[in-house]
């Protein structure tokens, strides 16, 4: 067996760009140049004059014409990532009790926020073994259901729709960080949908995004005015009224917006949401593909229904250290193929988001091949 510190992947397989994390995402080559080029006039300027409130204004413009944003429906910004998304919509979205679909990590994590929170009822859970999935189901005794889009953490999607029997004062939250621009979607079936920066669009962290229905503006307002106490770090009233002047509450990563943004002019002139969806299929269909040929690795989600386009999960035989591969592949310019912590005893996980191109996925398991036959 070869030593793998001594393993060079021949340079005519490797791929053009050899970042695959599943968040921090790849940003594509020449964003950090274009952002250099602003010089003076944006980083390290006022974020409540002109050219910050235009970069927040394009980004609301932008995440718009992606969406196909329904009548009535708007955007808001905060800071502090999906982390805080939790538990703002402990404070500010959940009335009295929720019903959360857990069937990965990060599901399960705001099913814990909600379950912490003393001001609400304990919430009702519809559990899945990661790998598999669960959707939520009609419950007269909840006002929300919430889960993920796509669980980062396992490569499981799950698809975005009310349940049957649903009425009108319930409302659904769907966490869509890393589907967000890279799975198709009708966002009129989602009451939130709420995101990251750092996923599929090919910026950095920091920052919530949500879109919100007609009736989760008038949930959030409800409960505003209701007495609850909600810190105005996760006041999603104030949020949605600063969004609407094209600022945000707090200082905001303005690097992080104008990343984004770029990413976003991109998405709208390839296509869209289709288009991008299209992309994120096609990565898949090739990693997949080779998994499912391979002698030695297969897809860690068993039903291909659930597979997920934008993170995809591959298991390998236990006679293979994924390490080993992962360290070989990392000093050959291959990074951030590690599976999610404590998903996986021996699993790669790849991020396909918009920005990886199906080339360098099928690059990538040439790679493999190369490096699993050399050790």
């Amino acid at each position: 067996m070869a030593d793998p510190r001594t393993i060079v992947i021949p340079a005519e397989l490797l791929p053009a760009d050899g970042r695959f994390g599943s968040g921090p995402s790849k940003v594509t080559a020449g964003r950090l140049e274009a952002l250099a080029a602003t010089g003076s006039t944006l980083v390290g300027t006022s974020h409540r004059q002109p050219p910050v409130k235009k970069l927040v204004r394009r980004v609301v413009d932008g995440l718009t014409t992606l969406f196909g944003l329904p009548d009535g429906f708007e955007i808001a910004i905060g800071n502090g990532g999906s982390a805080a998304f939790w538990d703002l919509a402990t404070f500010a979205l959940i009335e009295e009790r929720s019903q959360h679909a857990v069937f990965g990590e990060f599901g399960a994590k705001f099913a814990k926020a909600a379950n912490a929170a003393p001001w609400l009822k304990a919430p009702a859970m519809r559990t899945a073994e990661p790998g598999t999935r669960v959707e939520v189901a009609f419950d007269a005794d909840v006002d929300t259901y919430a889960w993920t889009h796509n669980e980062t953490s396992t490569g499981v999607w799950a698809p975005v729709g009310r349940p049957a029997g649903m009425t009108p004062e319930q409302l659904t939250l769907v966490d869509a960080t890393s589907a967000a621009g890279g799975l198709a979607l009708d966002l009129s079936q989602a009451d939130v949908y709420y995101f990251a920066p750092q996923k599929s669009f090919a910026s950095d962290g920091g920052l919530w995004i949500t879109t919100l229905s007609p009736a989760a503006i008038e949930r959030a307002e409800k409960i505003a005015a209701s007495g609850r106490y909600i810190p105005e770090f996760f006041s999603l009233t104030t949020a949605l009224k600063n969004t609407r002047a094209d600022q945000t509450l707090n200082t905001p990563a303005v690097a992080t917006l104008f990343l984004m943004a770029e990413q976003l002019d991109w998405m709208n002139a390839n296509g869209g949401l289709a288009g991008m969806a299209a992309r994120t299929a096609a990565s898949a269909a090739v990693l997949y593909g080779w998994a499912e040929r391979s002698s030695y690795a297969a897809p860690f989600v068993d039903d291909p229904e659930n597979r997920s386009d934008v993170v995809g999960t591959i298991e390998l035989d236990p006679s293979i250290s994924k390490t080993e591969v992962m360290d070989v592949l990392r000093a050959n310019g291959v990074v951030d193929l590690d599976a999610y912590r404590g998903i996986g005893a021996n699993q790669l996980r790849i991020a396909m988001y918009p920005a990886v191109d199906a080339s360098d996925v099928e690059a990538l398991t040439t790679c493999i091949d190369y490096v699993v036959e050399q050790l």
